[in-house]
């Protein structure tokens, strides 16, 4: 069996594990013991290697060692850090851009400016600032708080504050912005719109784009989208492959520039393949461009990778011989429902302490649901401890109906967790129509 090497560890990484694991022997580098993906690594007769997958001398010896063929990066610092460009000069078939390719992730500048030139009526009013006079002088301009403030370089989904919710006045805004100015000499300040946001996710080769369903993500981090913006403390897709608020139109519109992007981005040399991620806006005057990720998002891998009807093995041969097509990838028309487990402190403060908590794995997994593990390590039988400060586990279902996923789901918590454990109830229930 043909060898795949995984780089990263989250529960984005957990499901990338799983279905790599069902046609490659599945090889990873890991910083910790996750539960999820050594149990893949086993089942498919893999290895993995506990170091440092940041560190280009231990992952180019593992890959030597072991004679490892395909290598699948999904997160946003390895990227950028360019773990695929190592894997490409070592003469592997990769998923995932280089690091000049994930540039459109790590620098939000360069994002928009590709946007305003190929689709310049999605672009919302913004300011790309480097010094304070000129910070202060287009925070001026705003009669109030309604503005968003962006960090230029990568966040993980948590440095962009959104004036009215993450802040107050216009000089809490002042000062967060500042705040971002002398961390990169960079940031962005953005008109706030009223709209409805969605992500728009497409696996490609580097020349075709295959849409994966659309999912709604639920980033703030306690019930009522109250609270600090998180990583996504849960998501789910329609049986469709749209959202109630979304015509097929307006996916198109996303499809047709995230394809163009694709192509300028990929002009001079195969910078970009894998997934490009588009957040947007669905708003009264039309669709508006959000971001751009190079990866897939987490927590809506989850989704996506259990909507999929065709072997992920497939979906990587294809893309890794430029012959991806809607033919060749294709998706189950079902419903997904994903709940993120966290510590009660995710988000809130940086608790150094380890989060020790217990689940009951087989209860779980008798409401006919799905465990990833993300930031954390088996202690022994059913107890587990965090690793750093990110979210734990996500718990998956999947349905005929939205109310059938979402049952599986919750049914599953109820009981088999240990109470020093949190989690949004009310994922499903709001900001869908």
């Amino acid at each position: 069996m043909k060898k795949c090497l995984l780089l990263g560890n989250g529960g984005r990484e957990a499901v990338l594990a799983e279905y790599i694991s069902q046609g490659f022997s599945l090889y990873a580098v890991l910083p910790y013991e996750n539960p999820s993906i050594i149990e893949y690594v086993k089942k498919s007769n893999g290895k993995f290697l506990l170091g440092d997958p940041f560190n280009k001398k231990i992952v180019k010896n593992f890959i030597n060692s072991e004679g490892i063929e395909y290598c699948v990066v999904s997160s946003d610092n390895l990227l950028q850090e360019g773990l695929i460009d190592l894997a490409k000069s070592l003469g592997l078939h990769t998923f995932g851009p280089t690091s000049k390719g994930a540039k459109i992730e790590w620098s939000k500048t360069y994002a928009l400016n590709i946007v305003e030139q190929i689709a310049p009526e999605m672009i919302i009013k913004n300011s790309h600032v480097t010094d304070e006079a000129t910070l202060k002088h287009i925070i001026d301009t705003y009669k109030d708080d309604r503005f968003v403030v962006k960090p230029e370089g990568l966040t993980g989904g948590k440095g962009v504050k959104v004036g009215g919710i993450h802040f107050k006045g216009k000089e809490e805004g002042f000062t967060y912005a500042k705040a971002c100015l002398k961390e990169s000499g960079n940031v962005i300040i953005q008109d706030k719109i009223e709209g409805r946001e969605f992500t728009v996710m497409c696996l490609t080769d580097g020349e075709h784009i295959v849409t994966t369903p659309i999912t709604f993500d639920y980033p703030y981090r306690f019930d009522g989208d109250k609270g600090p913006g998180t990583g996504g403390m849960g998501c789910l897709s329609f049986e469709n492959g749209l959202l109630p608020f979304l015509e097929q139109e307006d996916v198109d519109k996303c499809s047709a520039v995230m394809q163009k992007v694709i192509q300028y981005l990929n002009q001079d040399a195969l910078e970009f393949n894998g997934v490009l991620y588009g957040g947007f806006f669905k708003c009264q005057d039309g669709i508006k461009f959000i971001e751009f990720n190079a990866r897939f998002g987490d927590p809506e891998a989850l989704n996506v990778l259990n909507c999929l009807e065709t072997p992920f093995s497939e979906v990587l041969e294809n893309i890794c011989q430029k012959t991806l097509s809607k033919e060749n990838c294709k998706f189950k028309k079902e419903y997904t429902f994903t709940v993120y487990v966290v510590s009660p402190d995710y988000a809130i403060r940086s608790n150094r302490e380890a989060c020790i908590f217990t689940l009951n794995q087989e209860k779980i997994l008798e409401k006919g649901v799905k465990i990833y593990f993300a930031s954390t390590k088996p202690i022994e039988g059913n107890m587990y401890s965090s690793v750093g400060t990110s979210r734990l586990f996500a718990i998956v279902g999947e349905g005929k109906s939205l109310e059938e996923a979402k049952e599986k789901v919750y049914a599953s918590i109820q009981g088999n967790l240990s109470d020093n454990l949190d989690y949004r109830k009310d994922i499903g229930k709001i900001y869908l129509h």
